[in-house]
C-alpha cells in the first residue's frame, strides 16, 4: 500500500490519517473534501494534500469512504471507472447493508470491503481529529464471503488496522446493523429523547439544580442530526425494534414504581452495566 485516498477529511478521515502516519506509514495520502476541510486536514497533518476525486481515486492502493451515508452511497456509484484496478475500497459508514448492497452493484473493478470504525467524538471535523481515536476500539469488516479477508489488499488493511491499535471484528452485513441498532442507534435517541423531554420541563435556571448524571445521560444529545439522518434511515428496520423493546421497557418501570418489582430490573441493569466496563 503506497498511497491513500481519503474521501470525507472530517473527524474520521483525519484521525485515519493521523493514525497511519503514528504507526509508520510513509507513502502518500490525499484527501478529497471541501477547500475548507482539505485546508484543516493538511494543517493538522492528516493528509499530504486535496486532490479531485478522479485523480485520488487513479493513484490510491487504498480509498477510504469517510462520509455521510448518503455521500458514501453516491459516491459508490460513481467510482467504477475512477478507481486503480485492483484498489481496496472500504468505508465508515455507521450501517453496512445498503452500502454493501450499493458496493456489489456498483463496483467491478477494485474489491470493496465494508467497514465501520467504533470510535467517535461529539466534535467534528479535522481539528478535532486523534491519532489515538481507535486505539483499543473495535473495528467492524463487514466481508460477504469470507475470502475476501485474505486477499492480498485486505490481509495489507488488515495489518494496518492492528498497527493503529484497533481491533478488527467480522461479522455480517445484518448483524452487524441489528447489533449497533441497540448499543449506538438506541443510546443516542434515548439520550436525544431524554434532553429533548427536559428541555420542555426545565427552565435553564432550573438546570443547576442537577448532577453529573445528567450530563453523562445528555452527552450523545450533542451529536448533530446532519449525521444521524442517514443513519436512521437506512437501519430503520432494527431500530424500530430497538425502540419497541425499550419503550416497552419504560412502561414496564412506569407502572412498577410502587412496587418491589424493580428491584430484579436494577440488579440486571447493574450486571450488565458491570460487564460493559471490565
Amino acid at each position: 500500500m503506497k498511497t491513500v485516498a481519503i474521501i470525507g477529511t472530517g473527524l474520521i478521515g483525519a484521525s485515519f490519517g493521523l493514525a497511519l502516519r503514528k504507526a509508520g506509514f510513509d507513502g502518500s495520502i490525499l484527501g478529497v473534501s471541501s477547500s475548507r476541510a482539505i485546508a484543516e486536514a493538511v494543517a493538522v497533518g492528516a493528509i499530504d494534500r486535496g486532490a479531485p476525486l478522479a485523480e485520488a481515486a487513479a493513484q490510491a492502493d487504498l480509498i477510504f469512504l469517510s462520509q455521510t451515508i448518503g455521500r458514501i452511497l453516491d459516491t459508490i456509484r460513481h467510482l467504477d471507472a475512477l478507481v486503480k484496478p485492483g484498489a481496496l475500497v472500504t468505508d465508515a459508514g455507521s450501517t453496512k447493508s445498503e452500502i454493501v448492497d450499493a458496493a456489489m452493484q456498483n463496483l467491478s473493478r477494485c474489491q470493496f470491503l465494508g467497514g465501520h470504525p467504533m470510535a467517535g467524538k461529539e466534535k467534528r471535523g479535522a481539528g478535532a481529529a486523534s491519532a489515538d481515536l481507535f486505539q483499543g476500539q473495535t473495528w467492524v469488516l463487514t466481508p460477504v464471503e469470507a475470502g475476501e479477508l485474505d486477499t492480498p489488499a485486505a490481509i495489507d488493511f488488515r495489518n494496518w488496522l492492528k498497527r493503529i491499535g484497533a481491533r478488527v471484528v467480522a461479522l455480517d452485513c445484518d448483524e452487524h446493523d441489528r447489533i449497533v441498532s441497540l448499543t449506538s442507534h438506541l443510546p443516542q435517541l434515548a439520550s436525544t429523547a431524554l434532553a429533548a423531554t427536559l428541555a420542555e420541563r426545565l427552565k435553564e435556571s432550573q438546570t443547576a439544580v442537577a448532577g453529573s448524571g445528567l450530563m453523562d445521560m445528555t452527552r450523545l444529545a450533542l451529536s448533530s442530526y446532519d449525521i444521524w439522518r442517514d443513519i436512521l434511515t437506512t437501519n430503520s428496520e432494527h431500530i424500530e425494534r430497538a425502540l419497541a423493546g425499550y419503550i416497552q421497557e419504560l412502561e414496564h418501570i412506569r407502572e412498577n414504581l410502587r412496587t418491589r418489582q424493580l428491584q430484579e430490573e436494577f440488579a440486571r441493569a447493574a450486571r450488565f452495566a458491570a460487564s460493559l466496563r471490565r
